[in-house]
């Protein structure tokens, strides 16, 4: 089996690699290709991914090269980890919209949609080439904004399936408070990629027990300080908010926080600059425990086991992940891409149904579809008239004035990554 990962030169992709590795009666891979058009952090991730796998006997081969078409040439699966315009890009993305009154963050708000729109033509110009290269090959996309990135390649004709790391994240920590095994876990998760709430938490499959309630009471406070949430504001809901959904719940507070501190791009930028260092050390042969705090939690269990199942391989037989809605979720177009549970094979994932939504999150879905909506239309065409559209078509904005001033920034800002400006 070969794999390719688009970006390989990620500080992101020994987490990847380490789960290759424990995980290999899960994944048999044999061949993994890293593309990455920086031959600099290539080497070094490359070589670190080497010795992970070599310390933990493991036998598959490990290719390097910024040739993508070289790259994805018979690839049973390509993911896709890419950041058009790097952390400088994302430094500027949760920066300028703050001038505005506006969270800033790289994957919602006027921020998320720079970065759609930087990234949507390179993803498809990607996946045109995977499909030249081996038209049965599945696309996974971990590349943010999920949502709309996965709709792109699915609307384009693409096999493509999206993937994020918050479903699995609460099943971790939910496995740990129940002190019971995580496949154990079943979550009633609901939503658009960054944008999902936990309705019901079920032991053993999607009928199992509802063990919500019983979180909510004896970990209440734990589970919302995680969320830096009031335990009060999930006692009245009932349900377990994603953590972005502070940008909506709180959001004057998170803009005050934000102007007040370091960008997390800053402190991620920092990051990589440490842990680039230490994946030059030859004698590093693990992940380094500070790649932990660069984000991305159980990215690698996540990533495997979507590929498994999508191969034919041993992967879970119900996975989290952003699929075409199909009338899942009545209130939404058939080809939004919704986040839920999916029965994933072969032939793709089959969402799971869906208990009726409450209206307070149903009217919240709507919209942001509505915005992801415009913010394709806009990556895919181009123009102010259509940025300005999509801005103020987002929730966390609204208003024309300040979407005709995130409108000039965000061209501003990303002038050389957009081919009609």
């Amino acid at each position: 089996m070969k794999l390719t990962v688009v970006g390989g030169g990620s500080t992101y992709t020994p987490e990847l690699v380490d789960g290759f590795a424990r995980l290999r009666d899960t994944l048999p891979l044999k061949e993994l290709v890293l593309v990455d058009p920086a031959a600099d952090r290539l080497a070094l991730v490359g070589g670190l991914a080497r010795r992970i796998l070599a310390r933990q006997g493991h036998d598959a081969r490990v290719v390097t090269t910024s040739d993508l078409d070289a790259g994805v040439d018979g690839a049973d699966a390509v993911l896709l980890q890419l950041r058009v315009g790097g952390q400088a890009a994302r430094e500027q993305d949760e920066t300028w919209p703050l001038e505005c009154g506006c969270v800033g963050q790289e994957t919602t708000g006027a921020g998320g949609l720079a970065k759609a729109l930087r990234t949507v033509p390179v993803v498809l110009d990607i996946a045109d080439r995977v499909r030249r290269a081996n038209p049965q090959a599945w696309i996974i996309d971990f590349t943010n904004p999920v949502g709309i990135v996965t709709r792109a390649l699915l609307q384009a004709g693409h096999k493509a399936v999206g993937l994020c790391n918050v479903a699995i994240g609460f099943q971790r920590r939910f496995a740990r408070m129940l002190d019971v095994a995580p496949a154990d876990v079943h979550l009633d998760h609901v939503g658009l990629n960054h944008l999902t709430w936990e309705t019901g938490v079920r032991l053993g499959g999607p009928e199992g027990e509802d063990v919500l309630p019983r979180l909510l009471a004896e970990h209440g406070g734990a589970i919302a300080s995680d969320l830096h949430l009031p335990q009060h504001l999930l006692d009245r809901l009932g349900t377990v908010p994603s953590y972005y959904l502070r940008y909506y719940y709180a959001h004057d507070e998170v803009v005050r926080e934000l102007r007040t501190k370091p960008s997390r791009a800053a402190e991620v930028a920092a990051m990589e600059r440490e842990l680039l260092r230490m994946y030059g050390d030859p004698d590093l042969d693990e992940k380094p425990e500070l790649l932990a705090r660069r984000g991305g939690a159980y990215y690698s269990e996540a990533a495997v086991d979507l590929a498994a199942a999508l191969l034919g391989g041993s992967g879970s037989p119900y996975q989290v992940v952003n699929a075409p809605n199909h009338g899942i979720l009545p209130f939404l177009p058939d080809d939004a891409v919704i986040e839920v549970q999916a029965a994933v094979g072969r032939s793709g994932p089959v969402p799971l149904s869906v208990a009726p939504v409450d209206p307070l999150y149903a009217g919240l879905m709507a919209h942001v579809t509505a915005y992801e909506d415009l913010a394709l239309r806009a990556a895919l065409e181009g123009g102010r008239d259509r940025v300005f559209r999509a801005l103020l078509a987002h929730p966390l904005i609204g208003r024309y004035d300040a979407a005709d001033a995130l409108t000039d920034r965000l061209i501003a800002h990303n002038r050389e990554h957009l081919s009609w400006a």
